[in-house]
């Protein structure tokens, strides 16, 4: 699969859902599309028709209030119609605004609430471990999370079990909720914390796919650890309004602002 085209679809049906459903977070989602369509494209182990196959890939979006990328990767990769993109955030959709799994293949676990992805990521890995599972445990988190203990907990839970089969990506486009991660709690050296926590770290441009396929490719017999990969984003990454901008953490692309979207990301094609 062509992952530069998934992840220009990504960032076009991002910005058509929260539109139509007048949500947020579509600047988080932009960030993350090169991501996500890597890892949908090509990297994990999946089958569309059998959601539940018991030697899939599982993948966890700890930062779940960007659930529409998600819900665009999974219809776009065949586990549900694209139709049902469009009754994203608008009442009686199942397509909530933070990414919720009932009654949605593909999705692994509800999440939107910061800081717990990590830790069921590394309860699922140890348990594949346990069952002597082939498969890969991927948890996407965002930097501002980062500054929960929780996450460290997992972090050096993960370590102490040697959990091989674990990749956490933590999607580092510096920007939070209100404001900047530094101005907010700083976190570099962030690598080297999750070194010395005992994992091995790649930093990598999030918005490089032959990086970013290289990273997640994770041969689980090269390193007895799990892998943290550190992606370098840009929030609202593809239109150029919105990026490195907090305000498109919580607005809606509306008016003038929704049609200049699209035609930055048609004009990319």
């Amino acid at each position: 699969m062509n992952t530069r085209a998934l992840a220009l679809r990504i960032r076009r049906h991002a910005i058509e859902m929260t539109h139509s459903g007048n949500s947020s977070h579509v600047g988080a989602v932009l960030s993350i599309a090169d991501i996500l369509a890597v890892l949908y494209g090509q990297v994990m182990a999946k089958r569309p028709d059998d959601p539940k196959w018991a030697n899939r890939d599982r993948f966890i979006l700890s930062k779940g209030h960007a659930g529409a990328g998600i819900y665009a990767a999974l219809a776009e990769t065949g586990y549900f119609s694209l139709d049902q993109l469009r009754t994203h955030y608008k009442n009686g959709s199942l397509l909530s605004g933070h990414l919720s799994h009932l009654g949605i293949p593909g999705v692994e676990l509800s999440t939107g609430s910061l800081g717990h992805g990590l830790s069921v990521a590394a309860g699922m890995a140890l348990a594949a471990k346990h069952d002597g599972g082939s498969h890969r445990v991927f948890v996407l988190m965002s930097d501002g999370e980062c500054d929960e203990g929780s996450n460290w907990e997992a972090i050096l839970f993960a370590a102490h079990h040697r959990l091989s089969n674990l990749v956490a990506i933590v999607d580092y486009n510096k920007l939070q909720s209100l404001g900047s991660v530094e101005e907010t709690i700083q976190l570099e050296p962030l690598a080297e914390k999750w070194r010395v926590f005992g994992w091995h770290v790649v930093e990598i441009d999030g918005h490089d796919h032959d990086a970013l396929l290289n990273a997640l490719s994770v041969d689980l017999a090269a390193y007895p650890q799990p892998t943290c990969i550190i992606a370098h984003t840009i929030k609202g990454k593809g239109v150029s309004f919105m990026e490195n901008s907090v305000l498109w953490h919580y607005r809606s692309p509306q008016g003038e602002e929704y049609e200049r979207a699209l035609s930055e990301l048609r004009a990319d094609t």
